[in-house]
């Protein structure tokens, strides 16, 4: 809103400095500011209100240290994560962007999820809160949504690189630089992504099942579809097992959320994607935007979230988090990437995969089910060994910082 306002004022009123406005790099940092603000200065007043209203947490006796005194702290704390992301968003980004639209879907979307289970937790005493078949089916609904939106949409095109072109699509003549050959660029609809470590990093879902002999369009969309709605469901489920001790979740994200910034302004820049040999993405830049208002508001949640946690973001901001973090990548074509930047979220969620097949795997065998961890997920089999929350927490950031330069350094390991 911000940013239509100081556009026309700049062109009608000509106010000193709302030329800024224009500049992606400004605007994020704003956003940030401005995430920051709120998720601090009034996620504490929330806080109190969570408390006041007895939004306490329900804790399970699992025989982990320091887990009693966790009981009856506020939870549903996700309102204040969704708040930092979305008025921000609203205030700085380019509203009719169709990025930003399927962003704020997203983050509205997955919210609303998490904000039912919660609230049946908290209000209607149900401990398993809403069904797992309907969190699925959201997620599933939300995947099949990016999916038709992205591959149906005039305006999400990638600059594909053509010789001889046969429409007038052509957008600008370029030229290699060791070869002299001149050649053009198209914004065109594509299913290519990018793949990290691969010298030629482009590959297209078109070509998933033409070794069976299966193409055309709808064979492309239904491989699209199935690839969106895993990634959709799987990093969502994995950002709501992470959260499980204090401040895991919501450090992680930040780090994934700096990264994917980076990502995306690189893939909707068309100097720095074409010097680094990637996907150029028309538009996407201005996702950079979003992802300043969601690293400011997990930060800022941060604040009240790290050990001893003042309050808990329940699966409302989880949820939300898990979705936003696989929705953006796939928007930047970069949803390859996630095994090695989502690497914490990817081994909590093995790890009860693991756990739980392994323990039935046992049972039908021997009549007894043996465990390969002492407590699934990850975080809680390092308690059981004695490792205090803060250690853990500080541990896993570690990994999480060395799998966003190693997704980074991707960029030029080709």
């Amino acid at each position: 809103m911000l940013y239509y306002l100081f556009t026309w004022l700049q062109e009608h009123v000509h106010i000193p400095g709302a030329g800024l406005f224009q500049y992606i790099s400004f605007r994020t940092a704003m956003a940030v500011i401005v995430s920051l603000i709120i998720t601090t200065v009034y996620g504490g007043r929330l806080i109190r209100a969570l408390h006041n209203r007895q939004v306490g947490e329900t804790v399970r006796d699992l025989g982990l240290e320091g887990e009693k005194q966790k009981a009856g702290t506020p939870t549903m704390g996700g309102l204040i994560i969704i708040a930092g992301i979305l008025i921000p968003t609203l205030l700085f980004a380019k509203l009719e962007n169709i990025y930003i639209v399927i962003m704020i879907v997203t983050t509205i979307w997955m919210g609303s999820i998490g904000f039912l289970d919660d609230y049946i937790k908290v209000f209607k005493k149900n401990k398993e809160g809403l069904a797992g078949r309907f969190k699925v089916i959201g997620q599933v609904g939300l995947g099949t949504l990016i999916a038709i939106v992205m591959y149906f949409h005039p305006d999400i095109v990638s600059r594909q690189e053509v010789t001889n072109p046969t429409s007038t699509k052509a957008v600008q003549i370029m030229t290699d630089t060791q070869t002299g050959e001149r050649y053009y660029a198209e914004n065109v609809k594509s299913t290519k992504t990018n793949i990290p470590f691969y010298k030629n990093n482009e590959f297209d879902y078109a070509r998933v099942l033409s070794v069976f002999g299966l193409n055309g369009n709808l064979v492309t969309f239904i491989v699209f579809l199935v690839v969106v709605v895993f990634i959709v469901t799987a990093v969502s489920n994995g950002a709501n097992i992470t959260d499980g001790i204090d401040g895991l979740a919501t450090g992680t994200s930040a780090i994934i959320g700096i990264t994917l910034a980076i990502l995306a302004y690189v893939s909707g820049n068309v100097i720095f994607s074409d010097y680094l040999n990637i996907m150029y993405i028309p538009e996407s830049g201005e996702l950079v935007i979003f992802a300043g208002a969601f690293v400011g508001a997990c930060t800022g949640f941060l604040w009240y979230n790290a050990f001893p946690a003042q309050v808990f973001m329940g699966d409302t901001g989880s949820l939300a988090i898990g979705g936003i973090i696989a929705a953006f990548a796939i928007l930047i074509r970069k949803e390859l990437l996630i095994p090695v930047l989502c690497g914490v979220f990817l081994l909590e969620n093995m790890s009860v995969i693991m756990q739980v097949s392994y323990f039935k795997y046992t049972k039908k065998k021997y009549g007894e089910g043996r465990r390969i961890f002492l407590m699934s997920p990850l975080h809680h089999h390092y308690q059981k060994k004695g490792y205090h929350e803060s250690k853990i927490v500080m541990r896993f950031f570690i990994v999480s910082i060395i799998l966003a330069i190693i997704t980074i350094v991707t960029l030029k390991t080709r």
